[in-house]
């Protein structure tokens, strides 16, 4: 119940001059659709770019609302820069400064850490089949794998071993990471 699915802008004009071949209402309701078949709970990503050549304020800003509105579980964001041969480079002028691009990025992550901590809070409480990936990057003591809506889960590692299946219930979560305890 993952499913990976990049926006790039919220403004339809951005994804125009992109040649997204979508608008930002059909992706909301691409989005609307996963929600009603897989639930809640299905894990969204997506990737985003900001300062897209000729991106106004308003623009950046439908990027915002659309994160705010999908309520993305994680990101891949980025600044435009222009890539030598692409049709975006040979058309367009990369007109916005690098200040500019640098200061909606840094919106971007900042509206996209508040909605992972949202999402990652709702967790809390519940209990997940976990395939373990292997021990925790931090301490040998504890295991971490990953849910069915792709989250990482860390909980103590006790007599379980890598490759199997455990329940875990969430107990606490960052922005990032899920924190649990097997259920024996």
């Amino acid at each position: 119940k993952y499913i990976h699915l990049p926006a790039q802008s919220g403004s339809t004009r951005v994804l125009e001059l992109m040649n997204r071949g979508y608008t930002r209402e059909a992706y909301l309701h691409r989005i609307q659709r996963i929600r009603d078949i897989l639930g809640d709970d299905c894990g969204i990503s997506s990737d985003m770019i900001t300062g897209f050549c000729s991106e106004s304020k308003e623009e950046h800003e439908e990027t915002l609302s659309l994160m705010d509105a999908v309520e993305y579980d994680f990101s891949y964001m980025f600044m435009y820069s222009e890539r030598p041969g692409t049709t975006a480079e040979k058309k367009f002028s990369d007109d916005i400064p690098e200040a500019v691009k640098k200061e909606r990025l840094s919106e971007i992550i900042q509206k996209q850490n508040q909605l992972s901590l949202l999402r990652y809070q709702r967790d809390i409480g519940k209990t997940f089949s976990v395939l373990i990936e292997g021990y925790s990057k931090r301490s040998s003591e504890f295991l971490q794998g990953r849910n069915s809506a792709n989250k990482v889960i860390i909980f103590p590692k006790n007599n379980h071993s890598k490759g199997t299946y455990v329940d875990v219930r969430v107990d606490r979560c960052t922005g990032a990471t899920l924190f649990g305890t097997s259920i024996e």
